[in-house]
Formats: C-alpha cells, sequence, structure tokens
C-alpha cells in the first residue's frame, strides 16, 4: 500500500509533515491510473479525480478547511491552517449516472409530464 498526498501548496505539506499520517509519496498532480487497490489518497482532488481514486479500489482522505472569504485563493502556512482548523476526512466518491449536464437535463425534459 502507497499513501499518496497531493498537494502544489508549501504550506499544506509542511501542516501534512506535521499533522498528518507519514506518506509514502508527495506528488504536485495525481495521475489516477497511477493509485493501486488498497493506496491512501490524501490532498484536495478535484470531484472527478477523487472519484477515480475510489473507482481503483483506494481510500480518499481530503483536507478539509473551512476558510473564510478574506483567505481564499492566498496560500496558507502551516500555522494558518492548524488554526483554520484542518483535518483530513475519508470520503468515497463515485459518480451518480453516466450522462453529464446536457444529457442528463435533455433527457429528463423528455420525461416531464406536462403541467395541466
Amino acid at each position: 500500500m502507497t499513501v499518496w498526498f497531493v498537494s502544489r501548496h508549501p504550506g499544506a505539506l509542511e501542516w501534512m509533515q506535521g499533522h498528518g499520517p507519514a506518506f509514502d509519496r508527495h506528488v504536485e498532480h495525481l495521475a489516477p491510473d497511477d493509485v493501486q487497490p488498497g493506496d491512501r489518497v490524501v490532498g484536495t482532488l478535484p470531484m472527478q479525480l477523487a472519484a477515480q481514486v475510489c473507482a481503483r479500489g483506494a481510500e480518499y482522505w481530503h483536507l478539509v478547511l473551512h476558510l473564510p472569504q478574506p483567505v481564499r485563493g492566498q496560500e496558507l502556512s502551516a500555522q494558518q491552517l492548524s488554526h483554520l482548523g484542518a483535518t483530513l476526512q475519508r470520503f468515497h466518491v463515485q459518480p451518480v449516472g453516466a450522462g453529464v449536464w446536457g444529457e442528463v437535463a435533455e433527457a429528463e425534459a423528455q420525461h416531464v409530464p406536462e403541467r395541466g
């Protein structure tokens, strides 16, 4: 089993080294095909990548942060992350259905009963 930490932010890396579980590999960008069943992936992945990780039989642990509006978009230090209550929470992500928005909306529109 490989524990991955995925982040391009120096403050998140420092926070993880001090507060998170030990990890085997740090990458700034994850290639889901590199993840194996039983691996653990920690970071802040886009939803579709987190779903791919879970579909491959790996765990996804999200770096959860409740950011006040004034600090959004800023690089944060490990100390700031701690002060803001950063935690790791496990998620299992999977898509619902196979369609994309335009296809789903069109299909639903064809099945909407007329209002009378």
